[in-house]
């Protein structure tokens, strides 16, 4: 397997792990983000806490499709290459934020569950508070960052180097405007996060990133010339070549 390959097969990997744990999460987090007096309660700990593992593979493997390719996409456009890396590891710390306020939550139940009057009250406000702080973090890490850096910015780098099939290109561009659209309108409250309108904007997104993983995985990148040369990435202190300036 050459180095274009392995490239390729990393990055589909990544991606896919994104996809898988992402979508379970936020079912996982039912009970901490559906029950105002979960604090209060016996509570479901352990499931929440897998929701929490999972997301901490998410922002690993987000970062990680981000470092894999870049090697590949600095050859046509190093700003845009690198502005994705930077809004990978946006996206990640937000992602971080917000699994640090539901373990928050958790800590509150196993430290104060069973707690009664102005007590409870005020453990209820606190978890609603963190509960509120992680509704936001998905809005502008999976919604937000995911939109502007797999659809925009990563569709627009597919669609002129051609390593992918431009359908598939294309769907990112379109899925990444509506994600960025869909993001706007819950902001404003025009409706809720979780809701038939949302999922309808942000599905293409979620298409993109499926088929681009699975391209990767199964096919690799399309040949183009921006592949004329790559050694794949370099160890720290290698001499890093040149690039072409005459490759589109």
């Amino acid at each position: 397997m050459d180095s274009t390959r392995k490239t390729a097969l990393l990055t589909g990997v990544f991606f896919i792990i994104t996809f898988i744990t992402s979508i379970p999460a936020l079912g996982l987090y039912g009970p901490v983000l559906n029950d105002a007096d979960y604090v209060l309660g016996s509570g479901s700990d352990g499931r929440v806490t897998a929701g929490a593992l999972l997301e901490v593979g998410l922002a690993v493997a987000g970062i990680g499709s981000a470092v894999t390719i870049f090697p590949i996409l600095r050859r046509h456009n190093e700003g845009a290459a690198l502005a994705y890396v930077a809004a990978r590891v946006v996206e990640s710390t937000v992602i971080i934020v917000g699994i640090v306020s539901v373990l928050a939550v958790v800590t509150l139940r196993k430290d104060f569950a069973g707690a009664t009057g102005a007590d409870a009250a005020t453990f209820v406000t606190a978890g609603k508070a963190l509960v509120a702080v992680h509704k936001w973090t998905f809005l502008l890490g999976p919604g937000f960052c995911a939109g502007i850096e797999n659809g925009l910015l990563l569709g627009f780098l597919m669609y002129r180097t051609a390593l992918v099939p431009r359908p598939i290109a294309v769907l990112g561009l379109v899925g990444g405007t509506l994600a960025v659209l869909s993001g706007i309108a819950e902001l404003f409250g025009i409706f809720p996060q979780v809701s038939a309108a949302a999922f309808v904007l942000v599905l293409p997104e979620a298409v993109f990133e499926a088929a681009f993983g699975i391209w990767l995985t199964v096919k690799g990148f399309k040949p183009a010339p921006i592949l004329s040369g790559f050694a794949g990435p370099r160890t720290v202190g290698e001499a890093v070549a040149t690039p072409d300036p005459t490759v589109a």
